[in-house]
């Protein structure tokens, strides 16, 4: 408050011909009132709307959640985020029929705020008040505050906010996390939207927990007897883990007999059958009589649901497509 009004009265003494908040824009000098919006409630109105309203509530729903989790570790103290979601909803319903824009939490002013001693409910419902009754009653002041001055409290405040341990902690986290984080603030600043930063950095880590993940699948193989070949797998069958399954076992042995104990393994996608089906077609195309074991229920559901290798004329369809 100080350096803007420090500011303020400089550029206003020496004359500097600078941007100031007037230049922006009209400010309002008279309270909201009630408004029902004049458009068609159709579906060609909810076609035109519906891209830019799903936007903002998925940005503003983010940064709400951002906020409230950042909020939550400085006062040790956790928030419902479902009636934080409802409340931000139902305000922004209430200020669009008053003549507002949508709105949401904001990590930097939350932060601040906490960090001012503002913990409870009245210290946000005073920052509206405020903001309110200068807006309104001040608008010819606030309409001379350069807008450098207000960049170099946002500075401020980016610097207040900002973790500078993290970056000393880059060399400690793992290479993935570092790769998420930095693609996420690179598409986040170029773009200037945080939902496409947001998905970006949901994308990659989802890549790089499937690629970990599937690093974790191994299959033990053993010699029941002369006659019979068991293989033991362990791990998480999916997408990322097809080709090292289909890689474990050993088509070209001699043996009459296999068994695959799937009692340690999870089956989670389509690949994962259609990969096990290759699997049981290959042995059987050797002569080998192949058995499955220990499936899991959920395992067994989806291999029942997809799985082709116990079904003669999908078996027959897939060697001729091959």
């Amino acid at each position: 408050m100080v350096s803007i009004v420090v500011l303020t009265l400089a550029a206003i003494f020496f004359g500097l011909e600078i941007r100031t908040v007037g230049d922006m824009g009209q400010l309002p000098d008279t309270l909201p009132i009630f408004l029902w919006p004049e458009v068609p409630l159709n579906l060609e109105t909810l076609m035109i709307i519906l891209p830019y309203s799903v936007g903002l509530a998925v940005v503003g729903l983010l940064e709400s959640l951002m906020t409230a989790t950042i909020v939550d570790d400085l006062t040790d103290r956790p928030s419902d985020k479902n009636r934080e979601c409802k409340g931000q909803g139902i305000a922004n319903i209430g200020a669009g029929l008053l003549g507002g824009m949508a709105g949401c939490a904001m990590i930097g002013q939350s932060i601040i705020n906490v960090k001012s001693g503002g913990r409870g409910r009245l210290s946000t419902f005073a920052a509206g008040i405020y903001l309110l009754v200068m807006v309104v009653f001040l608008g010819e002041w606030l309409q001379q505050i350069p807008m450098a001055a207000l960049v170099s409290v946002m500075i401020m405040v980016a610097i207040g906010t900002f973790s500078w341990s993290s970056i000393k902690d880059i060399k400690k986290h793992p290479f993935s996390t570092n790769i998420v984080m930095i693609a996420t603030v690179i598409v986040v600043v170029a773009t200037h939207n945080l939902a496409i930063g947001v998905l970006v950095g949901v994308l990659l880590a989802t890549l790089f927990f499937a690629h970990k993940i599937g690093r974790f699948m191994v299959v033990k193989s053993r010699k029941a007897d002369e006659d019979t070949r068991v293989y033991e797998v362990i791990g998480q069958v999916f997408f990322a883990s097809s080709q090292s399954f289909i890689g474990s076992f050993d088509f070209k042995e001699a043996v009459p007999r296999v068994i695959i104990d799937l009692d340690g393994a999870h089956f989670w996608d389509i690949t994962a059958v259609a990969t096990l089906d290759k699997v049981v077609i290959k042995f059987r195309r050797e002569g080998a009589q192949v058995e499955i074991v220990g499936m899991s229920k959920a395992t067994e559901t989806i291999v029942d649901k997809f799985g082709v290798y116990n079904d003669p004329e999908k078996v027959e369809k897939l060697m001729a497509g091959h």
